[in-house]
């Protein structure tokens, strides 16, 4: 796990400048063992447990803390293990809040009994309610679509509108995609199995494994530059991966992400799948006013624009700007996220692209 502090200037420790004198003044007259709840209270601090781990958030914690004088204690590592490690510190746990990605985890941790709702008017007037979790127990700050590329050289591919489509003969090795166990996957998998059945996705994900241009390995990113490399005709990938691709310090990476198109899927029916970060308030957090007041920054416009063009993910609040990149890449109608669906199927649309070859 990695740690890092957001911190001020006017800020040491958490307590601003001024008041230190009156505290070690207070602190002789109050007994040791009253201590440790006296500081925990007067602690200005959020505690982030976190499995994101980019450069930008890191910024959107020191802005944070430059407009708040609230610090950003953060703990990064992934959320199955951010998970269990609040269940596992129980009522002494020191998180205030948790952030992942991925729509199902989050429902994970309210089926843990680990959040709370988040109780922000604020939030509740710039996040939609499709982008907020069952009760208010977690909230979007950004949409991730996972799509399919193609390279506009060889011209768009005839006869893919859907995701169904992908297990069609006719895109026989041509199909560029990660593992079967990758998250992003799953959650896709787990979305065809709520809209068409546990055997419709186990002989879709068959489909696919005949289509496969080669064995899956790597990134979104790797099935990208293979695409482009000859080495397949369709890419699975995320969009923010392109994006991300199109602003780069690589300029070969920028003259690549120029020659991709991108198919949305399912624009006639249930739209194309678009997973999320989020955020939740821990159900014990030591901090709750301090949370909220953080849960709200995240959606504020500046962070919604660190979200949108730091990382090349839609924003979550409605009006964000979003980057010209994505921007040109069309408008899209997206499948609401379904969290506890997802957690729901994520296990039997696993079993089943491994069934079928997926590795």
């Amino acid at each position: 796990m990695r740690y890092h502090t957001a911190t001020t200037p006017s800020v040491v420790s958490g307590v601003p400048m001024f008041r230190r004198s009156f505290l070690t003044a207070t602190a002789a007259a109050v007994p040791a063992l009253a201590m440790p709840g006296l500081v925990r209270a007067q602690e200005r601090v959020v505690n982030l447990y976190s499995s994101r781990h980019y450069d930008s958030d890191r910024q959107l914690y020191d802005a944070f803390a430059q407009e708040s004088g609230i610090r950003v204690r953060l703990i990064e590592a992934n959320a199955d293990q951010l998970l269990e490690r609040i269940r596992a510190e129980g009522a002494n746990s020191p998180a205030d809040v948790i952030i992942t990605v991925d729509a199902s985890r989050l429902a994970r941790a309210r089926e843990m009994n680990l959040t709370q709702p988040v109780g922000s008017a604020t939030v509740a007037s710039r996040i939609p309610a499709a982008l907020m979790g069952p009760d208010g127990h977690w909230m979007s700050v950004s949409r991730r679509a996972r799509v399919v590329m193609f390279d506009r050289a060889r011209g768009a591919p005839e006869g893919l509108a859907r995701y169904e489509d992908l297990a069609d003969p006719r895109f026989r090795n041509q199909i560029l995609v990660r593992s079967s166990g990758n998250g992003y996957n799953v959650a896709l998998a787990a979305s065809f199995l709520a809209a068409n059945g546990a055997e419709a996705t186990e002989g879709w994900a068959r489909g696919i494994v005949a289509n496969l241009a080669r064995p899956p390995q790597g990134g979104d990113s790797d099935q990208i530059r293979a695409m482009l490399a000859g080495q397949g005709r369709l890419a699975i990938a995320n969009t923010y991966y392109l994006g991300l691709m199109a602003t780069g310090t690589r300029a070969e990476d920028r003259e690549l992400a120029q020659r991709v198109g991108v198919v949305f899927p399912n624009q006639g029916d249930r739209g194309t799948h678009a997973n999320v970060s989020g955020a939740a308030l821990v159900r014990t957090a030591p901090n709750p006013d301090h949370a909220r007041r953080f849960l709200e920054f995240l959606t504020a416009p500046q962070a919604q624009r660190v979200f949108a063009l730091g990382n090349m993910e839609f924003p979550a609040v409605p009006d964000a700007e979003v980057h010209p990149f994505l921007t040109a890449l069309g408008s899209f109608r997206e499948e609401a996220p379904d969290g506890a669906r997802l957690l729901a199927n994520a296990p039997e649309a696993l079993r089943a692209m491994q069934r079928a070859g997926w590795r």
